[in-house]
């Protein structure tokens, strides 16, 4: 018996590993590309998220407007004492209290020059001073009447006139001590005129 097997020609299979590995590397090569792209594409374009170098900076704060108003110490001139106006920087409100009572806390505080001093006690608190359409309204602590003699009394009253007519020289002045109208100061008995002003001073009193 004839082998027909054996007479049939026997047709080849296509070896397929050589297929398989060769479209592995196609992927490969292809995430690698991609790869590539991708990464060339994060470093061209900035981050989305990343802060803009034009940011707008916030602005610094803007200093407090200021003025200057003079306040009044006393001064040997020869053989007498006389009002000695200096400057004092106060910050600007636009109230005249506000600004009236910076210049009077100042005074309270002291004359840091050698050659001006003062006859207010050094314990004297400012206990209130309004601005009204009568005058400047000032109330001083107890310790305004102690201690001094009539020179020393007059200095003080000059002081405190003057310097609450900083602002407006011809205004009228209402002096009170714990709320009280002063009156009478000092154990000279220096009378005082509800309300005064500089001109009142001037012709009542010499320092």
């Amino acid at each position: 018996m004839q082998d027909h097997q054996s007479s049939t020609p026997r047709t080849s299979t296509p070896r397929r590993a050589p297929v398989v590995i060769i479209a592995g590397l196609a992927a490969i090569g292809l995430a690698i590309g991609g790869g590539v792209a991708w990464w060339n594409g994060r470093s061209a374009a900035p981050e989305a998220n990343a802060p803009s170098s034009t940011a707008v900076s916030p602005s610094p704060q803007t200093a407090p407007a200021q003025q200057t108003v003079q306040i009044y110490w006393l001064k040997t001139n020869s053989d007498r004492i006389e009002l000695a106006p200096a400057p004092v920087t106060v910050p600007t409100t636009g109230q005249p209290d506000a600004t009236l009572k910076a210049a009077f806390e100042t005074m309270l505080k002291g004359s840091p020059d050698a050659a001006l001093t003062s006859t207010i006690p050094q314990n004297t608190r400012l206990l209130g001073l309004e601005a009204k359409q009568d005058g400047i309204h000032v109330n001083l602590s107890q310790e305004f009447t102690s201690g001094g003699g009539s020179t020393s009394m007059q200095g003080r009253l000059g002081q405190v006139i003057y310097t609450a007519t900083a602002i407006d020289p011809n205004a009228k002045v209402w002096l009170s001590v714990e709320g009280k109208p002063l009156e009478v100061l000092g154990g000279e008995g220096l009378v005082i005129n509800q309300p005064t002003s500089r001109s009142d001073f001037e012709q009542n009193f010499s320092l």
